[in-house]
């Protein structure tokens, strides 16, 4: 068998789409504090848009609240607007040096709203891993046609292409109703 046999590189790009799909989920607010959270919130510093979490301590002192302590209390006003402009729907309690955000309790329509965003985000990621399994299956038969490869290693790659995307579908599946879980769980 040759190097053309090798499938690490589309491995590769479904672990990534799965991986993304674990990053945009620790951004979902499930009930309990979590500063990945704030991942999206971006604040004016010295002329450029920073991440929060580069210009500020970011803690969970308690369950529901999250503790933000710029590096500089100027920034203090700058978050508190980026915080109330985002669509966390949080109104942060500013006390002159820190930033607390108490984190109510998420309403059934809510947790619903949530679990409907976690479904759809989920469904991208199945289909980002099909669209990398059907470039395999592409790449492979066409090396096939230039009889680069024979019709049983052909055969064999599909065969092992599609265990991989079963491989990576099941895990999207796992994280999507681990996800709903938590964010059900009152």
């Amino acid at each position: 068998m040759s190097d053309i046999n090798n499938l690490n590189e589309f491995e590769i790009k479904m672990q990534k789409a799965v991986n993304n799909l674990k990053s945009e989920f620790e951004t979902i607010r499930a009930g309990r504090a979590n500063p990945k959270m704030l991942d999206k919130i971006f604040v004016e510093y010295y002329g450029s848009n920073t991440p929060l979490n580069q210009v500020a301590n970011i803690s969970v002192p308690e369950a529901r609240t999250i503790l933000i302590q710029p590096w500089e209390t100027s920034l203090l006003k700058v978050i508190e607007k980026a915080i109330q402009t985002s669509d966390l729907g949080i109104n942060p309690n500013n006390d002159g040096k820190v930033l607390r955000l108490i984190l109510p309790p998420l309403s059934e329509e809510q947790r619903k709203k949530l679990t409907k965003d976690t479904n759809k985000k989920s469904e991208e990621a199945r289909v980002s891993i099909r669209n990398i399994r059907r470039d395999a299956m592409d790449f492979y038969k066409k090396a096939n046609k230039k009889h680069e490869i024979t019709d049983d290693e052909l055969k064999d790659l599909e065969n092992r292409i599609q265990k991989l995307t079963d491989k990576y579908i099941f895990e999207v599946d796992k994280l999507l109703s681990n996800k709903n879980k938590e964010i059900m769980t009152v």
